[in-house]
């Protein structure tokens, strides 16, 4: 079988709806102790029901919308400043997210069960990049933090939230699965 090379208009128009829900996902946000956006829901939805390939398409059509200057990250935040800030390493981790769920989606197929491990796959790439990353950052505007600090601060707070959100994104894309099937 011949991989596709090119996208046709189809996927081009799915990819950038996709990336303009990620986009609004980013800028709605549930008050809670620890407040937290749909970012990760709209990343799990799209790369379920497009596929890893194309749901990576439409991640990188999102971060390259906002480093752009457009305002789709969380808090209507944009520009390249953005992705390099304390959190920037996670919106940069939904790509690990969307390559997890690819590689997950490719070697074992596209059952439930593969795509929830491909799911949290790329939850936990999503998490270690972030963290990394916020650690990085922090230690350099703010001086050293632990691991144990970095990880309550940044990965406890959403874990319950993030298993939800998985759970909301498995139950749309099986509902409207079958609508992007049909010609």
């Amino acid at each position: 079988m011949q991989m596709q090379k090119k996208l046709n208009v189809r996927q081009m128009t799915y990819a950038a709806l996709s990336a303009a829900l990620i986009a609004v996902c980013s800028w709605v946000t549930i008050p809670a102790a620890v407040p937290f956006t749909l970012q990760t829901f709209a990343v799990f939805t799209v790369c379920s029901l497009l596929g890893g390939k194309l749901g990576l398409c439409a991640v990188a059509l999102y971060m390259l919308l906002g480093a752009a200057g457009l305002p789709v990250f969380s808090g209507f935040g944009a520009g390249v400043g953005a992705l390099f800030g304390p959190t920037g390493g996670y919106i940069l981790g939904f790509a690990f997210t969307a390559l997890a769920m690819w590689g997950v989606q490719v070697k074992f197929g596209d059952r439930l069960p593969v795509r929830v491990a491909g799911m949290a796959l790329g939850l936990l790439l999503c998490y270690a990049f972030g963290t990394a990353w916020f650690m990085a950052v922090y230690a350099r505007t703010s001086g050293p933090i632990g691991l144990g600090a970095a990880l309550s601060m940044c990965v406890l707070p959403f874990i319950l939230p993030d298993c939800v959100k998985i759970a909301l994104a498995l139950f749309v894309s099986a509902r409207l699965r079958p609508l992007l099937t049909r010609k």
